[in-house]
């Protein structure tokens, strides 16, 4: 068995302070660096998506139309345009232990990790098999729409899944909570990271 972590996410636009900010953003991000401090070398691969939206249109309708209001369902604020500080990592993500970034969106509406790829064009589900990964760790932001997406992608794809609990933070308690009974009835481990 060879497990890596996949980071969903933790950009700035998405903590605290972002142009789509989920309530304990910044809680998550720290709690990834402590969790690398102890325990990167537990992983075969850390891998890291982020949202890399178009700053010229409207990505396949994910953003909301100029004076238009977000649904916040299917149509969002402007968020994660590739380049600018929105996009980045958290600060507190120490991108230098990432193994592997992946970009997602790129014109299109895209949430799941699995829907993106590396700069090369690579795809995750390429990497991971070609890694010999068998399970993956999932962590980030938010629980109920790109962590869930992610998890639902990597079951599909039959990998092993453990989501650290407090390591994902969601946009609604609510629907957290649905999103986090859907994952364990795909299959996935839902724990606490131990930290």
């Amino acid at each position: 068995m060879s497990r890596a972590l996949l980071i969903v996410d933790v950009q700035n636009d998405f903590t605290e302070g972002g142009a789509l900010a989920v309530a304990g953003g910044n809680a998550v991000a720290s709690g990834i660096s402590r969790l690398l401090r102890r325990s990167v070398d537990e992983y075969a691969l850390v891998v890291a998506s982020r949202d890399w939206h178009d700053a010229d249109n409207d990505n396949g309708g994910h953003f909301a139309a100029p004076g238009g209001k977000p649904d916040f369902a299917g149509t969002w604020p402007v968020h994660c345009v590739g380049g600018t500080y929105g996009a980045a990592y958290h600060p507190s993500v120490p991108a230098v232990q990432v193994d592997v970034h992946i970009y997602k969106g790129q014109g299109k509406p895209a949430y799941s990790a699995f829907d993106g790829h590396t700069n090369d064009g690579r795809s995750l589900e390429s990497i991971l098999a070609e890694t010999g990964v068998t399970d993956l760790d999932v962590v980030g932001i938010a629980t109920d729409y790109c962590v869930l997406a992610s998890v639902r992608d990597a079951r599909l794809h039959g990998l092993g899944v453990r989501v650290l609990s407090d390591l994902v933070a969601g946009v609604a308690p609510e629907t957290t909570v649905e999103a986090l009974k859907t994952m364990v009835g795909l299959g996935a481990g839902v724990q606490q990271s131990g930290l």
